[in-house]
């Protein structure tokens, strides 16, 4: 006796179920990046990795002027906007952003300050 079977499995593939997907994951991922480069400052060249995960960040320009997540401060108020900023966090960050011709003193004289209020910081550079 020849037993036959009733299911057919179709060899077609449909590609749109695939392109949905990709759509969605595609619009996802524009939706969640962010841009940390909002200023335009050259920063140092150097090897390493970067990481994305950043609570605050501060920028130091050419012309000395010092930004707070893109916006301006007075350099005697970079503290006191720290503070406030990374208020309640865990594992407070600074990603120092210093420009490639600035002075080394304007990038330490933030590093002491997240030294003083126990912040990690982080030096963003430009890949190699």
């Amino acid at each position: 006796m020849k037993l036959k079977g009733r299911n057919k499995v179709s060899p077609d593939f449909s590609m749109s179920s695939m392109t949905d997907i990709v759509f969605l994951l595609l619009i996802f991922f524009m939706l969640t990046a962010n841009s940390p480069n909002a200023l335009d400052l050259l920063l140092p060249k150097a090897k390493g990795k970067s990481t994305n995960t950043q609570n605050v960040s501060v920028s130091i320009d050419k012309d000395l002027q010092y930004f707070v997540n893109n916006e301006r401060i007075n350099s005697d108020y970079i503290e006191v906007e720290l503070k406030k900023a990374l208020e309640g966090q865990d594992k407070p960050t600074i990603i120092l952003r210093a420009e490639e011709n600035v002075a080394i003193k304007e990038a330490v004289h933030v590093m002491d300050i997240a030294n003083r209020n126990s912040y990690k910081v982080i030096l963003a550079v430009r890949p190699n």
